[in-house]
């Protein structure tokens, strides 16, 4: 983790300092011992499936989850979703370390520029968000904009500016645009800086639209695009590479998704980047419409990844939890 976050205990009691008006939210959790149906299969190209859970609420605010980003301590987490909700809560472990359900789930509604809930989509679609020192930043599609919010605060402020994205709104599409906002290691190439990434808003080439915001490569870049794989979130790795989680869907084929690292190294501006797959997964593995990314440095030193899905609000569909370890 990039040593300028907040301290562990300082973290901890942030999150568990939930709002007055925050709605607790029951969750129950079912675990996933074999992520391919069928079999005892751990490792799946470079990442080693550590074990997952499929996530229920009656509660009709859980669903929709676009990102998840995890505090310093490992444990608790923030996220999205996308009708213009936080979430907040906890991630349980068992005695052996494993994923074992979340607790202390709180959803409570974003508040716009206007200090207050703003219930249309088109203006609160919220997709991803990161951690800085002291803010959170939120990105949002269909209105195209990176939003900043205090952190602490950011359950009962509204946001207190908004970011330059560099990418013109004319190149990105209005359900398909600014689904990744990361932000990079200080002591890495990228500086701190924040990072955006499209889903599906492609320049000539067919490629991704990209940016760095500020720092030494501000400016905008590319990044290559596969087959009918879309962006749906990424996360720096504590070394500073970029992962990106990426996921298709067709009628006959159903989902799938890929995850790629991207070399901080190659991220320039004007530059095309492309990058290592780490895992693809189809319908034979329990995945569904998986929507966020988080990366950590676990207590052993190695690399642990989490990702979380978008149920659509769909009973047809699970809000699913999964976790791995990547490999060398």
């Amino acid at each position: 983790m990039p040593k300028w976050f907040l301290s562990s205990a300082t973290a901890a009691l942030l999150c568990l300092a939930a709002p007055a008006f925050a709605d607790p939210v029951a969750v129950t959790s079912e675990r996933i011992e074999a992520f391919r149906a069928g079999s005892a299969e751990r490792v799946f190209g470079r990442l080693e499936f550590l074990g997952g859970l499929v996530m229920k609420s009656p509660d009709a605010k859980f669903g929709g989850w676009s990102s998840i980003r995890l505090r310093p301590d490992q444990t608790h987490f923030v996220g999205v979703i996308d009708n213009g909700d936080w979430i907040t809560g906890a991630l349980q472990r068992d005695a052996a370390g494993r994923l074992a359900g979340i607790a202390d789930v709180d959803v409570t509604p974003m508040l716009s520029k206007s200090g207050k809930p703003d219930a249309r989509k088109e203006k609160m679609d919220a997709e991803s968000l990161a951690f800085r020192p002291g803010e959170v930043l939120v990105s949002f599609e269909r209105f195209h904009r990176v939003d900043v919010y205090p952190d602490p605060g950011f359950q009962t402020s509204p946001p207190k500016r908004t970011l330059s994205k560099l990418i013109p709104d004319a190149r990105l599409k209005a359900n398909k645009s600014l689904e990744t906002v990361v932000v990079a290691p200080r002591d890495g190439p990228l500086a701190g800086s924040p990072v955006i990434v499209a889903e599906e808003s492609l320049n000539a080439a067919g490629d991704n639209y990209a940016a760095v915001l500020e720092g030494p490569r501000k400016g905008i870049f590319y990044v290559r695009r596969h087959a009918s794989f879309d962006i749906s979130d990424g996360t720096f790795l504590p070394g500073g590479d970029l992962v990106l989680l990426e996921r298709s869907f067709s009628l006959l084929q159903g989902v799938a998704i890929r995850l790629r690292l991207i070399r901080a190294e190659d991220i320039n501006p004007d530059a095309t980047v492309d990058g290592e797959e780490l895992m693809t997964a189809d319908m034979s593995h329990r995945i569904d419409n998986m929507e966020g990314v988080d990366a950590f440095r676990a207590a052993d030193g190695t690399t642990h990844l989490i990702l979380v899905s978008d149920n659509n609000n769909s009973f047809l569909q699970s809000n699913i939890m999964l976790e791995f370890r990547l490999g060398d």
